[in-house]
């Protein structure tokens, strides 16, 4: 067990289990502010602690009761996406001339990673963070050549540190040693107002994105990239989350990538505030990836009881990962994801947590 504490920051560990003779732990990460829980296995955030303006903590990120239940997942709550994250169109994709065939576990297409991704593996914990003003934990898994038809062994590190200031910050870090797309990201779903709340359609969200990818039936995009202007992906300007969501609704609501102004590799710049107006909370995103999937929890059907004691319905919470585009290796216009040896992928996103006064 390490339980160590400075400057009123915290890393505590503790063994909570066992997957595949692979040993779990539970780490939670705290300042006098923030608690953030987190597990090794799918390098998982099972929890986020924040006060409203009044000072009442909730957890406001979705996850199970049980940390055995994320063996499962099939909603990805909190977990690390990969290799890919995101759809890849009839799960394959050409690279230096030969075609590479992957899993296929979303219909005729490829999710998240496949089948057992990222996040279905049991993460090495590397260390602990434990400096002036910020306290974390460093995960490590090594995904190995033809891991669900991917080639090449990756080496992903992630490192998870929250600090004084209530920044929790996401460095993913990764090496090869044959080229192969590589697109990591966070599937951490959140509710503002804390579970009991009711759904996430007044949360309040502006994205700094004037443009968007197209997406087919299968939610694919078609490669075409369309302004924002005059439809409901507009979020340039602060507007509630379901003011526009019934135009969207084929999909059952949004699950869309959008396209982040001022994208250059290694520039972090604000993408995404997201408030809740009753409790006051809100999140600001940075990143410097150059897209964010939208996606409003629509397959959730209520089978799921959280930790808070509720069951997850529809549109109950909100994901927001950044990432890459989904299916760039089949689209040349979208931004590179392939990664060769030799070179190093290295991104940052920051979850940055705050309260608002009285709207």
């Amino acid at each position: 067990m390490l339980d160590s504490k400075k400057e009123h920051l915290s890393v505590l560990s503790e063994p909570c289990g066992f997957v595949d003779d692979e040993p779990l732990y539970l780490i939670t990460i705290g300042n006098d502010v923030i608690s953030v829980k987190l597990t090794n296995f799918g390098a998982t955030i099972t929890a986020i602690y924040a006060p409203d303006r009044n000072g009442k903590q909730d957890n406001v990120v979705a996850g199970y009761t049980d940390i055995y239940q994320y063996q499962d997942n099939p909603n990805y709550f909190g977990c690390i996406l990969g290799r890919y994250a995101g759809r890849i169109g009839g799960a394959k994709f050409e690279l230096d001339g030969n075609i590479f065939f992957l899993s296929k576990n979303d219909g005729e297409n490829h999710l998240h990673g496949g089948y057992s991704g990222l996040s279905k593996k049991v993460w090495k914990i590397k260390s602990f963070i434990q400096e002036e003003n910020e306290a974390g934990v460093i995960m490590e898994y090594l995904s190995e050549d033809g891991d669900e038809g991917y080639p090449g062994n990756l080496w992903v590190t992630v490192k998870y540190i929250l600090t004084g200031d209530n920044q929790l910050k996401i460095v993913y870090d990764a090496v090869t040693d044959k080229s192969t797309p590589v697109n990591l990201s966070n599937h951490s779903y959140f509710n503002l107002g804390g579970f009991t709340s009711g759904d996430i359609s007044e949360h309040t969200l502006q994205i700094s994105a004037g443009t968007y990818t197209e997406n087919d039936e299968d939610t694919v995009p078609t490669g075409k990239i369309l302004p924002v202007n005059g439809t409901p992906m507009d979020f340039l300007h602060t507007k509630e989350i379901g003011a526009d969501v019934a135009e969207v609704m084929a999909s059952g609501g949004y699950n869309h990538n959008f396209v982040l102004d001022n994208y250059s590799p290694g520039n972090v710049r604000l993408a995404a505030t997201l408030s809740e107006p009753i409790s006051g909370r809100q999140l600001k995103i940075y990143t410097d990836r150059p897209g964010m999937q939208v996606y409003t929890a629509n397959d959730w059907s209520g089978d799921i009881i959280g930790p808070q004691g509720v069951p997850y319905h529809k549109h109950s919470a909100i994901a927001l990962e950044t990432q890459a585009f989904p299916d760039s290796p089949n689209h040349p216009g979208f931004p590179d994801t392939v990664l060769k040896p030799g070179k190093r992928f290295i991104s940052e996103t920051i979850y940055e947590f705050s309260t608002i006064g009285n709207e």
